[in-house]
């Protein structure tokens, strides 16, 4: 298929390049050009303007956007809606409020134009493993679009298949699903990134507890120098609580098992305040994020070594720059 894709950021670029890995054309359009000429070296359709990214698309249009949360992708967004015609699709596949997404579908189906919400996680890796994707929007563009999802999933791969699954007839097991109506893509994935932070913040927990452990408020008896590193290595062999997840720990932790080059402050990027928000909407509890998500507010006030395992964990998954010390020769 042919798709454009506006916004050439850390995940931007390398769904363009596993798009043209599997076959599609894809016309790209990025603020900062650079961007662009190193992916046209790479088999894609360079444009040096919006009109010229529009223009080089085949009606029906399809355009992704890849583009951050907030006021850049709502103006983008009606940047490039004001150049498509009738029957023209708009993805967003970034960190967008399930409730824009309703606003914004509305808006564009009084214009005729189609929107889909696309919740996408994969992080940086996701050129090598594929992308779980989450969908939302009308069923009959969705299938429309199904080689484009089906070529950004990872698929089946060595992952055993869950019994009893082959039977429903589902992407899932490919890595991608549609789960309903406008914004519900963006929906799912605020969940999911809500339940990360409460993982992360489950292992940086820990961790921190095995790091202390030599403490002096712990009785000599029962005092011990763990080499953290190694424990998260024995983890993942085995494990119940083996994830991948843990594998990123492991690598920051081997990298540098004191995490010096991290201060310790944790970023947020929305979603975890989305579900608090989604969840007492709902009137459902939920503890444990809510706790995730204030530990993310308090690290901006002093430090501790799971803090600094947070931050490991988002840059190593994600490529999420947090502010760093330099280490000392």
């Amino acid at each position: 298929m042919q798709i454009g894709v506006f916004g050439l950021g850390r995940m931007g670029a390398n769904i363009v390049r596993r798009l043209l890995k599997h076959g599609h054309e894809c016309v790209v359009f990025n603020r900062s050009l650079d961007k662009v000429k190193q992916l046209v070296t790479e088999g894609a359709k360079r444009a040096n303007t919006l009109d010229e990214f529009v223009e080089q698309l085949a009606a029906p249009r399809v355009i992704w956007l890849m583009l951050p949360s907030g006021i850049v992708t709502e103006e983008s967004l009606l940047e490039v809606a004001a150049r498509l015609s009738p029957g023209d699709i708009i993805i967003d596949g970034g960190n967008s409020y399930y409730k824009d997404d309703v606003r914004r579908a509305k808006w564009l189906h009084d214009r005729s134009i189609h929107y889909i919400d696309v919740g996408t996680s994969g992080g940086i890796w996701g050129l090598e493993r594929g992308y779980c994707l989450m969908i939302g929007g009308e069923t009959s563009i969705v299938q429309k679009l199904d080689p484009i999802f089906a070529s950004l999933a990872p698929g089946i791969g060595s992952i055993p298949r869950t019994p009893g699954q082959a039977q429903l007839n589902s992407t899932a097991e490919l890595g991608y699903l549609h789960c309903g109506s406008h914004g519900a893509g963006h929906f799912v994935k605020m969940v999911h990134n809500g339940i990360e932070y409460a993982l992360m913040q489950s292992y940086a927990e820990g961790f921190d507890i095995l790091r202390n452990a030599n403490s002096p408020e712990i009785s000599e008896s029962h005092s011990y120098d763990f080499n953290v590193s190694e424990i998260a290595e024995v983890w993942r062999r085995g494990s119940v609580v083996g994830s991948w997840l843990l594998d990123l720990a492991a690598i920051a932790l081997t990298e540098n098992p004191s995490l010096s080059n991290y201060t310790g402050y944790v970023q947020d990027s929305g979603e975890g305040r989305w579900t608090i928000m989604a969840a007492i909407e709902s009137a459902v509890p939920a503890e444990v994020l809510s706790a995730a998500l204030y530990a993310r507010f308090r690290s901006r006030q002093d430090h501790t070594f799971a803090e600094k395992m947070l931050s490991a964990m988002r840059q190593q998954f994600g490529g999420h720059v947090e502010p760093v010390v330099e280490l000392s020769p």
